[in-house]
């Protein structure tokens, strides 16, 4: 059960109507690592959650946050907006240029939004729900958090860089520092897990049937060698139960493909005997 408090987690009170920087910002409201995102990505771990509580009670205790993150980015979206037809026809009338694209504004803002933020990115993308991962493995949903929350952080903080705008700064300087918060908890988590489990997801698999001959070989694949100093080319790997290995000429190891032909029925493209082959 949900309850709705009417004041705002934080403040979101924008200095000055600014349509084009509203459309800039849904990329933190609906883009991939967008805070509608994060808040559906941990509250559907949390309900299917099927480990120990603590973890559940965590991952709704963040993801109900996340709600609030969604509402404060909508308004401020929607104060960005206000007046914006008005402010976009004055701009029109004395830059053509700028009327020709409308200044940059979403012009979806206004005419299906009514001046209201949208369940979209910064390009008019509509959110969708692919952008969530609720696997029911904790450790790797864990990482898929901390992804998302360093590229929501990355781009808050670029949004940051783009305004001048001191309300808006404030109200980025809050979510920016909540997800220093949410990396470092990911983090506290993943090793948490890592320590019981170990590091390479899922623990359960039976290392019998996986071909350990290739489990710690490093395949430079591509022109150069430069790699060969990486961390991960040699020394003791990084779950301790091996030692990394540079492979810098890899070998193929498996059959050189040739697929049959298609049967008549898929008018496919035949080879240069398939006439005898449509003879049979």
């Amino acid at each position: 059960m949900f309850f709705h408090v009417k004041e705002l987690q934080y403040n979101a009170k924008p200095d000055r109507s600014d349509p084009v920087y509203a459309k800039k910002l849904q990329e933190i409201l609906g883009g991939q690592f967008g805070e509608i995102s994060v808040m559906m990505q941990y509250l559907f771990q949390g309900w299917n959650c099927r480990a120990d509580q603590k973890y559940r009670d965590m991952l709704l205790d963040i993801g109900t946050e996340e709600i609030a993150h969604v509402e404060m980015l909508a308004t401020m979206i929607a104060q960005l907006l206000d007046k914006a037809p008005i402010e976009e026809q004055e701009q029109m009338a004395k830059d053509p240029v700028i009327g020709a694209v409308m200044g940059g504004m979403n012009p979806q803002h206004a005419i299906v939004g009514g001046l209201g933020a949208k369940p979209d990115d910064s390009v008019g993308y509509p959110w969708t729900a692919r952008y969530t991962i609720a696997s029911g493995n904790l450790l790797a949903d864990f990482r898929a958090n901390l992804n998302a929350e360093s590229q929501g952080r990355l781009q808050a903080v670029r949004l940051y860089e783009m305004t001048d705008d001191k309300g808006v700064r404030d109200m980025l300087s809050f979510l920016i520092a909540r997800d220093t918060m949410h990396q470092n908890q990911w983090l506290a988590a993943i090793q948490e897990l890592e320590e019981r489990e170990g590091v390479v997801v899922p623990s359960t698999f039976n290392r019998e049937y996986e071909k350990q001959e290739v489990s710690y070989s490093f395949m430079d694949c591509s022109k150069g060698t430069e790699s060969q100093s990486g961390r991960w080319a040699s020394g003791t790997s990084m779950d301790g139960k091996g030692n990394f290995e540079y492979v810098g000429e890899p070998e193929a190891m498996g059959q050189k493909p040739v697929l049959k032909p298609a049967p008549p029925y898929v008018h496919g493209t035949m080879p240069a005997d398939g006439a005898s082959l449509l003879e049979h």
